[in-house]
């Protein structure tokens, strides 16, 4: 498990691939792999990948599956990226942010960056299928680093997270575009709450359910609403 604090900005130093299979050596922030021993989790841009061989002078090296490559931005690293890495989570830890699986739901993309004083207001876009569980006030995770959703737009398809200065010191979303992927993993007990309040509508509604949610989308609202937060959390 993971909390979502970002621990530093690690460095791709080397690809190396295989038939279904992917070798990332990464230059790790200083201090960052003390004590770090083979076989330990680690969040990179927010994906769980396993040490499979420490190199010495803070580098490490992770094994990555097709799969992965496929579903996440670790396929479209190259030599010189830079990416979030936080170390899994020690029983007692203090929870910063909000728990994490390292286990990604989707790729969303940077649509929009604007700069207020002190802030830089990143604009994601996602996937209709996931957007139904991104709530103003709620927590989401975005390249493995826990954020507060400012404003969630499911019409537009599309959520705002502000970041303040010390998230873009400790984090590589300085470096991020218009256009860039981005890794986003869901927050597991929003997405339980409005799962099970979608099953119980149908249960009870069977075929009524398509009524309810056109007359919802007349109004502009969707059934997600239904299960929104009651209140503001507090997040970064």
């Amino acid at each position: 498990m993971f909390t979502g604090i970002v621990q530093g900005v690690a460095t791709v130093a080397a690809i190396t691939d295989r038939p279904g299979l992917r070798t990332l050596v990464l230059q790790m922030p200083p201090g960052f792999d003390e004590g770090l021993e083979i076989g330990a989790s680690v969040a990179c841009d927010g994906v769980c990948l396993t040490v499979t061989e420490r190199l010495g002078g803070n580098r490490a090296a992770f094994d990555v599956m097709q799969q992965s490559l496929d579903l996440t931005t670790l396929g479209r690293w190259t030599v010189g990226s830079t990416l979030n890495v936080e170390r899994a989570a020690r029983d007692g830890a203090e929870i910063g942010g909000h728990p994490l699986s390292g286990h990604v739901d989707c790729l969303g993309t940077l649509v929009a960056i604007r700069t207020p004083e002190n802030n830089r207001v990143l604009r994601i876009g996602v996937p209709p299928s996931h957007m139904r569980y991104v709530f103003a006030k709620g927590y989401i995770a975005v390249n493995g680093a826990s954020l507060t959703v400012a404003e969630a737009n499911r019409r537009e398809g599309w959520f705002e997270v502000w970041l303040i200065p010390e998230t873009l010191r400790m984090t590589s979303f300085g470096a991020k575009r218009e256009g860039d992927a981005l890794n986003i993993e869901i927050e597991r007990s929003t997405q339980v709450v409005v799962d099970t309040v979608r099953d119980a509508l149908e249960e009870r509604l069977g075929t009524l359910l398509p009524v309810l949610e056109k007359l919802l989308a007349e109004r502009g609202h969707e059934l997600a609403e239904l299960a929104a937060p009651a209140g503001p959390k507090p997040g970064t």
